[in-house]
């Protein structure tokens, strides 16, 4: 994504993205096969993401520099998802199925990316696929859950994504971006509900400057 003070070109997806948020967590044919016990894991994050249609919360982002922004995020399975930062940040993150959007409206600034090149696009995926595409580099347990870190098998995302879950409830809970040279963005979901309808105007993102003077900026 664009270079602003928050996030690099390519470590933002968010948000979201969100999108990846094109598969999640598949082996790829020059991938090894999964321990059976590392399988059942990522076989239980697939299962609880397919079922995250759509969803609003709250989140916490960290960038490889340690600075904290924060802001809102909502998801629509497939492909859409809205990051509201929060003042003084100014920007808005939104991915609209096929195009992810950042605006910055204190650099007024506006810049697209195909939602295919980014790494959200591997858990916004209409179908979240163990068979092709993507590739499971590392499973990981934690003290109260597990991590699956994940790359586009055919490179067509720069770096990879690993997504954090909780045991009990099982639940996303974070994610980190990591960019080809190593640094990582890293967004802890402080708040993710479940939600039965989403207005779709949350998930358009004009270009400001084609809008006309006098009428809304973003």
């Amino acid at each position: 994504m664009s270079r602003t003070p928050d996030l690099s070109r390519r470590t933002l997806a968010l948000g979201l993205a969100c999108a990846p948020f094109a598969g999640l967590l598949a082996a790829g044919p020059a991938a090894a096969a999964l321990p059976a016990a590392d399988q059942a894991l990522v076989n239980r994050a697939v299962a609880y993401l397919e079922g995250l249609t759509q969803a609003k919360g709250t989140f916490v982002q960290t960038d490889p520099r340690g600075v904290t922004t924060q802001g809102e995020i909502f998801l629509k399975r497939p492909g859409k998802a809205r990051f509201a930062y929060a003042a003084p940040s100014g920007l808005l993150v939104v991915s609209d199925g096929n195009l992810v959007s950042v605006a910055n409206s204190k650099l007024k600034t506006f810049e697209s990316y195909p939602l295919g090149a980014t790494p959200l696009s591997l858990f916004l995926a209409r179908q979240i696929r163990l068979d092709r595409g993507v590739q499971v580099t590392r499973v990981s347990r934690l003290a109260d859950g597990f991590s699956i870190t994940a790359r586009d098998g055919k490179k067509e995302a720069e770096g990879q994504i690993t997504l954090t879950f909780s045991d009990a409830p099982m639940k996303l809970v974070g994610w980190t971006i990591t960019d080809p040279q190593g640094q990582g963005t890293r967004v802890r979901l402080t708040r993710l509900d479940k939600v039965a309808s989403l207005d779709d105007s949350l998930f358009v993102l004009k270009d400001p400057r084609n809008l006309r003077p006098g009428r809304s900026r973003m």
